[in-house]
């Protein structure tokens, strides 16, 4: 405290000072408090402290130095500190030393267990293998003494053989044991309970096993193995090596999916996706491309583009002819055709009782339509069972011949009736020879010599009647003449001389077609050329596969067929269709643009033509192609009687331009073998007095194939006639019904010259052709623009009247020139 004077005095100082705070609360209301508000202290050193040392701190900075240290203190603890601080530092890098080397210390101890580990599953993995290898040998000899003890029973008990059927199948191993399929394929198999377990402790190790693709499974190629060292050598030297880029001909068809456009370039599919994708379009690997923006991808990558047509795709499955030295004997192919009712169900069951040896029947036959019979003579003969011809049309309009030799069953209690003449027909249109089978020869009222006689009329003329056919009395209830029978057949085949070569890519046909339930879409097909394997990639028709099973005539699984070997092939993508031919191809790729193609043009033939075979569009077909002279028909009718007089009828129409030809006559319904036989021809079918089932309906609708029926004989031969007369080009016959003379040439705008004309006779018409004379010369011919009446137009101006006309783009008409009226009249001309 100071006084007045001046003077200090001892005395508290204040450490707060008074103060306001304004406080304001709701409604306007206020209040003002007192509070106190502290200062806060600062320290300031006195002038002349920390001198007392002599001088400044060794940090020389005086004024931080602690109170009450000298200079030598200050110095010896900023020494102690400086050697703690190396002691540590040292400390550090000693710990570091001490860690790294226990680290390698691990890796080396864990690198010599893992070896360890490695050589004791080598170890037991060959132990495991010898003690598999050791149990299916043992397996493989009990089940060879099982066969061997039941073969012995079934021979001493043959009343108790079981049937074929309920065998059980076996397949042949390595080692030539037998071994059911079942067994084989869970002794290759790992159990269950120890596979997650070896997984787990050989989890990034690479096995022999492992390597070669485990057993049963897929190996890897070698190319695959060098790339994965290549990839890894890469890795190794520290990034990808560029590659040298290897330009390619690419061909390009008309359209192209883009995956397989990326293995034609040999690019990632994926790279092609993204350049698509730069282009704007979003596509997948699966969508088509056209051959423009496909072009456009192949030279986006530098590659060479080789532009081939759709047909194209075709020449990989061209038929080369082979050389006479690799050509081999062949078994023959023999169809059995005749009517109904006329045994040959039966004959081919006897054959097959007869000549199949034991423990191979069971109706496996009728299963798939096709099986190969040996004769005592050692020779090899192939049947095909067809019934009501159809596959046999069809075969022969799609141009795939597949049989060798026709048997002609015709029972002798029944002699020749109307299927049996469909037979005949058939096999002339397919040039192929025929053997008759005189059936039923143990009924009393057979006569086979009537037979012969009636065959006579239809060109067939047999051994006994000085022909050249061969003729059989057989019996398939007695099996007499059943040994002869194949005789003549193995003698046919030997005056044929069939020979195939085996060492190619096969070629054969399809019998028949189905879609199993179980096993997808199955084909039937006779080997004509070359052996189908398995695994094999063939395109048929349509459709296009690679073979997953062959299945022969006994219902055994095989790995190949050669020529004449009918097998049923399973792995097709769709049914193709009775008569398609089968062509086995390099790659799957061809197979799918052969079958594509097809497809693409079977629908753009369908969409243009329509395939339709109606009278109408017969005529209007034949005013558009001059070549055109036939007819085509076929004529089914309820008796033979109205049959023959509908034929002889269709004989006698036409001239020396124009004449009706009948494809086939017959008695009975129209059935499914008539509309093929029409659709191969391209003719519609005429029936009196007879109707088509239902299967040929359907058919004929999808083949768009024309069925009229007639119970009037004349109507028939009428609309027959009209569509013949429709052949016969029409005659053009000109009437002229009027003259006009010129008088005067008028302007008149908007129309142009126009003649004042006075009419002298007949006629004038604006609908009727006119032509200008001058001094009779004819120096325009054609149509009037306008005919006036006064200023009125009209239609037609009578003799005597005048009149105004103008011609359509022609000017030149002057006074005194002639016009010529005429119409132009088109007589049909008629066949009498």
């Amino acid at each position: 405290m100071s006084d007045s004077d001046g003077k200090k005095t001892l005395g508290l100082r204040s450490g707060a000072r008074p103060g306001n705070v304004k406080q304001s609360f709701s409604h306007g209301r206020t209040k003002n408090v007192v509070v106190e508000t502290k200062r806060k202290r600062v320290v300031v050193p006195k002038p002349g402290a920390g001198k007392a040392g002599g001088g400044a701190t060794p940090s020389g900075d005086p004024s931080r130095r602690p109170a009450g240290i000298s200079d030598a203190e200050m110095a010896r603890r900023l020494k102690a500190l400086q050697a703690a601080k190396a002691r540590e530092a040292e400390e550090t890098a000693k710990r570091a030393a001490e860690e790294k080397a226990r680290e390698e210390d691990r890796a080396r101890r864990r690198a010599e267990m893992e070896a360890k580990e490695r050589e004791q599953r080598e170890a037991e993995e060959r132990a495991r293998q010898k003690a598999e290898d050791e149990e299916r040998k043992k397996r493989e000899a009990e089940d060879a003494a099982k066969q061997a003890a039941a073969e012995a029973a079934s021979v001493a008990d043959k009343k108790k053989v079981e049937p074929a059927a309920q065998q059980p199948r076996t397949f042949k191993t390595p080692t030539g044991a037998d071994a059911t399929p079942r067994k084989t394929d869970r002794d290759q198999r790992q159990p269950a309970r120890n596979k997650g377990r070896d997984d787990s402790r050989r989890s990034g190790k690479l096995t022999l096993s492992q390597a070669t693709g485990g057993a049963g499974g897929r190996h890897r190629s070698v190319a695959a193995m060098k790339r994965k060292q290549e990839r890894a050598r890469q890795k190794a030297m520290g990034g990808a090596v560029e590659r040298e880029k290897v330009i390619r001909d690419v061909q390009l068809p008309e359209s192209i999916v883009v995956s397989e456009l990326a293995n034609r370039m040999a690019e990632r599919v994926a790279d092609v996706v993204k350049e698509l994708m730069k282009m704007g379009m979003m596509v997948t690997q699966n969508q088509p491309l056209d051959a423009d923006t496909a072009e456009l991808i192949i030279q986006e990558f530098g590659h060479n583009v080789v532009r081939v047509s759709d047909a194209d795709v075709e020449d990989v499955i061209a038929d080369i002819d082979d050389d006479e030295g690799t050509l081999q004997s062949r078994p023959p192919v023999i169809t059995i055709m005749g009517h109904v009712d006329h045994g040959k169900t039966s004959l081919l069951d006897a054959i097959r009782d007869a000549k199949v040896v034991s423990g191979e029947a069971g109706g496996i036959t009728q299963h798939i339509g096709a099986y190969q019979v040996k004769t005592e003579s050692g020779t090899v003969l192939s049947f095909l069972d067809t019934p009501g011809h159809a596959a046999f049309t069809s075969m022969r309009s799609r141009g795939a011949q597949v049989t060798d030799i026709v048997v002609l069953v015709v029972a002798a209690d029944d002699s020749v009736m109307p299927q049996t003449i469909e037979a005949i027909n058939h096999a002339k249109a397919a040039k192929v020879p025929m053997i008759v089978a005189i059936n039923k020869i143990d009924k009393p009222a057979a006569d086979p010599n009537k037979v012969r006689a009636e065959l006579l009329q239809h060109e067939v003329v047999v051994e006994q009647m000085s022909g050249e056919v061969q003729d059989v009395e057989v019996s398939a209830v007695t099996g007499q003449g059943l040994d002869e029978l194949l005789e003549a057949i193995a003698l046919q085949s030997e005056i044929l001389e069939l020979k195939a070569n085996p060492d190619r890519a096969a070629q054969g046909a399809v019998i028949e077609a189905q879609l199993d339930v179980g096993r997808g879409p199955v084909a039937t097909v006779l080997i004509q050329k070359g052996t189908l394997r398995q695994g094999d990639i063939f395109v048929v028709g349509e459709q296009y596969g690679k073979v997953r099973a062959l299945i022969n005539d006994k219902g055994e699984r095989v790995t190949e067929a050669g020529p004449s070997v009918p097998v049923e092939v399973l792995g097709l993508n769709g049914t193709p269709e009775a008569g398609d031919v089968l062509n086995v191809t390099e790659t799957e790729a061809q197979a799918r643009e052969i079958a594509n193609y097809r497809e693409q043009a079977a629908k753009d033939k369908r969409a243009a033509a329509g395939a339709a075979t109606t009278l109408e569009q017969l005529m209007q077909k034949a005013k558009d192609d001059e070549t055109v002279s036939e007819l085509p028909i076929l004529v089914k009718a309820d008796v033979q009687g109205s049959a023959e007089a509908i034929v002889q009828a269709m004989e006698k129409i036409g001239n020396d331009e124009v004449r009706v030809r009948v494809l086939h006559s017959g008695v009975g319904a129209i059935t499914e073998t008539d509309v093929g036989l029409a659709e191969a021809s391209g003719a519609p079918i005429m029936g009196f007095n007879v109707r088509a089932n239902a299967s040929a309906r359907n058919t004929a609708n999808q083949k768009s194939v024309e069925i009229r029926y007639y119970s009037v004989i004349y109507d028939l031969v009428d609309d027959v006639k009209a569509a013949a007369s429709g052949l016969l080009s029409a005659e053009i016959k000109e009437n002229f019904i009027g003259y006009a003379t010129i008088k005067d040439v008028f302007k008149v705008s908007n129309v142009g010259k126009v003649a004042g004309c006075l009419v002298t006779e007949g006629v004038a018409r604006r609908s009727a052709g006119v032509r200008l004379l001058r001094d009779n010369v004819v120096i325009h011919e054609g149509t009037l623009k306008t005919l006036k009446r006064f200023k009125d137009e009209v239609n037609e101006v009578q003799s005597g009247q005048e009149c105004g006309m103008a011609f359509e783009n022609y000017d030149d008409i002057r006074a005194g020139d002639v016009i010529e009226i005429f119409e132009r009249e088109e007589v049909t001309r008629t066949l009498t």
